[in-house]
């Protein structure tokens, strides 16, 4: 997903559009058209305007631990210098799937999945040579609990 310094504005239709499709993202546009009160046309051509944007995306999510050997893990980072450029060169690893700018103890934290122990030590190997990553802490997850994607956009 694209991210964007700015905040792009909605409205209430937008807000109920991405409501409606975070709870069933196959929803028809039929359905959801029928839900706001405008054309077929009207929401796909909003639709695309808040994917095109990077609002949002609309895409299956899986438990990466219930596919098999499969590693998931979160780091969290301390950097040396802007956390904005690393965090840019670590969005482009394979195998950082969510990451974000915190405050407190770590500048970034990311979720990685790696195929198996040996991956993610060597990912976590090259993480700690970084020279602008001054500390690398990883916290393997065991199991998933809860998984959602129902921010809503108000």
């Amino acid at each position: 997903m694209t991210t964007h310094s700015h905040r792009e504005a909605l409205d209430d239709i937008d807000r109920t559009i991405i409501e409606l499709l975070q709870a069933d993202g196959r929803m028809p546009f039929t359905k959801v058209a029928a839900a706001v009160g405008l054309t077929e046309g009207a929401i796909r051509q909003r639709v695309q305007r808040l994917t095109d944007g990077g609002v949002m995306q609309i895409v299956a999510v899986t438990d990466p631990m219930s596919l098999g050997v499969r590693r998931v893990a979160m780091i969290g980072a301390r950097v040396a210098g802007a956390a904005a450029a690393t965090a840019e060169d670590l969005a482009t690893l394979a195998e950082v799937e969510y990451l974000v700018a915190t405050t407190g103890r770590y500048d970034l934290m990311f979720e990685v999945v790696t195929d198996d122990d040996t991956q993610l030590l060597t990912l976590l190997s090259h993480l700690r040579s970084r020279p602008d990553i001054v500390e690398a802490e990883a916290f393997v997850c065991l199991r998933l609990f809860k998984q959602t994607f129902s921010w809503g956009a108000r």
